[in-house]
């Protein structure tokens, strides 16, 4: 297996903390990812002990929670996360039976407790939808 050389990138723009690890400035914490953890499936092996190992099931939530917010396509996801085929794929797998509505749920409770999140009084701009003609 080769190994990557260092990353040298501003922290401030979204760059590598740790090139060993592969975490950014806008990655989970410890303790969001402690209380994330129990939410996310373990992914199953295949039977015949086949393909490529999983990617972590952090790293792959931090890329999910990287194209979440920014409205970026998939294909956009830095590489300091995991391919955006696999971020996508398992984004796929985990809203079909509501883990990911689990995962923004804990994440709003965890905003709200630390008081970074009120949503008593929340607007919704929705000029980006586009009016039919006629209307």
């Amino acid at each position: 297996m080769c190994q990557r050389p260092p990353v040298e990138v501003d922290v401030r723009t979204g760059g590598r903390i740790n090139d060993a690890i592969h975490h950014t400035a806008r990655d989970l914490t410890d303790d969001q990812w402690g209380v994330l953890d129990p939410l996310t499936p373990e992914p199953k092996p295949r039977n015949d002990g086949r393909g490529r190992p999983w990617k972590s099931r952090r790293s792959v939530l931090n890329g999910m929670l990287w194209v979440l917010p920014t409205g970026a396509p998939w294909a956009d996801l830095p590489e300091a996360y995991p391919s955006f085929q696999t971020c996508h794929r398992r984004f796929q797998r985990w809203v079909r039976p509501g883990v990911m509505k689990g995962i923004l749920q804990a994440l709003g409770l965890d905003l709200t407790l630390r008081g970074a999140l009120d949503v008593r009084e929340a607007f919704i701009d929705a000029t980006f939808v586009p009016a039919k003609k006629g209307a």
